[in-house]
């Protein structure tokens, strides 16, 4: 079933990453996370989606996104891939205003998620995307598909093979290039990637038109992937810092990181064409943005190692140090001794004598001490001072 090493990945944060996020992001971070995530080499990248500001509030911005000047230079870049995903005609027709130049149609194989998702059956949903599919052929937009749910619905159990493969030879026929089979529920497992695929092509479905979608609430998604490409699949969605998470699938944690699939082809010599460095500082960036924890474990990974975060360690000192208070218990001729917890501080003084130690084999000058603060913090002796560190139950008071 292997056809080729090369691997494309296609990221979905901007979109995919970002709907399921309550508090509104800021259309100028999704700007930049955009920049950001070219700059590392991605060729492929989901900027939006055309969809209803009640459905999906967190993309009401769609058209700021679109309709930025950065955005329009990106879109007239050759070898770069722009998709933005459209629910119907009325966001087909928004995204052609904005020039896009490939949409992504969606339906479900299963009917529970397709009533909750687009508020229609899978068979209403295969018929608006095969209306958009046709118009987006028309005015020469490339169409990539998605099938969700295709190991199990949250509604209905789990998804026959059959309903999947009916929605994937729909789409196929409607004239989309490329159809993204998605794990929505991230319940998938090896062996359940492996028996879908050689399924579908039993059934004459060719796995170079295929991508894998896979979601990692089982921690499961990496495998997936691996599975996936050698089974023979070559293109993969994924989201920086593994955002993501569907609104109508509760408990779906969010996509495969991205960070995490680039390091597991490199290290087994594929080339992916992408800086993992600036990757990983992009996911540490979005996900300290959004005050979320950076789900790649490569990505986490890394950017401990080369110090684009605090150690748990050093994070762990400089929360617990806490200021040592000291508290005087004895002050007699010649002696201040001073208290913290088990710890006990005596200090030489001698004020009478102009602050002059003297022994039997000569004089030395000593500094005056000066008694500790009580919130002074403890430090260790270097010998210069007439001062020691001595237990509590070392000394006789």
């Amino acid at each position: 079933m292997t056809i080729s090493k090369a691997v494309r990945i296609v990221e979905v944060g901007p979109r995919d990453g970002l709907q399921n996020i309550k508090e509104p992001v800021p259309t100028s971070v999704k700007l930049e996370l955009i920049q950001r995530l070219r700059a590392t080499g991605l060729r492929t990248t989901e900027l939006t989606s055309v969809v209803s500001p009640k459905a999906i509030p967190q993309l009401a911005d769609c058209r700021e996104v679109l309709g930025n000047e950065s955005i329009r230079q990106l879109q007239g870049q050759r070898g770069l891939r722009l998709p933005v995903l459209v629910p119907n005609v009325k966001g087909l027709d928004i995204a052609i205003e904005y020039g896009v130049k490939e949409v992504a149609v969606f339906i479900s194989a299963t009917e529970g998620f397709s009533k909750a998702n687009i508020n229609c059956t899978v068979q209403q949903g295969i018929e608006r995307a095969k209306a958009v599919a046709e118009k987006a052929t028309e005015y020469g937009i490339a169409v990539r598909g998605y099938v969700s749910c295709i190991f199990a619905d949250p509604f209905d159990g789990p998804t026959e093979p059959s309903a999947v493969l009916h929605c994937v030879q729909e789409l196929l026929d409607m004239g989309c290039y490329e159809v993204s089979l998605g794990d929505t529920l991230g319940v998938g497992s090896p062996d359940k990637v492996r028996s879908l695929l050689r399924y579908l092509v039993d059934h004459d479905i060719s796995l170079d038109k295929m991508a894998g979608h896979f979601h990692d609430t089982y921690g499961q998604a990496v495998a997936n992937v691996w599975e996936a490409y050698n089974c023979g699949v070559r293109v993969f969605d994924s989201s920086v810092g593994g955002l993501g998470g569907c609104p109508y699938a509760p408990g779906a944690k969010g996509n495969v990181a991205t960070e995490d699939l680039v390091y597991m082809f490199e290290t087994a010599g594929i080339d992916m064409g992408v800086d993992l460095l600036k990757l990983v500082e992009t996911g540490v960036w979005i996900s300290r943005l959004l005050s979320k924890t950076n789900a790649s474990r490569a990505g986490s990974a890394l950017a401990l190692k080369h110090g684009l975060v605090p150690s748990k360690r050093s994070s762990s000192r400089a929360t617990n140090k806490k200021p040592i208070s000291w508290s005087m218990i004895k002050d007699t001729n010649g002696l201040l001794v001073y208290r913290s917890g088990v710890n006990v501080k005596p200090i030489l003084n001698q004020p009478k004598r102009d602050d002059t130690l003297t022994s039997s084999h000569g004089s030395s000058k000593t500094p005056k001490e000066t008694p500790p603060s009580p919130d002074s913090s403890s430090r260790e002796d270097d010998g210069s001072s007439a001062q020691a560190w001595i237990s509590a139950r070392d000394l006789c008071l």
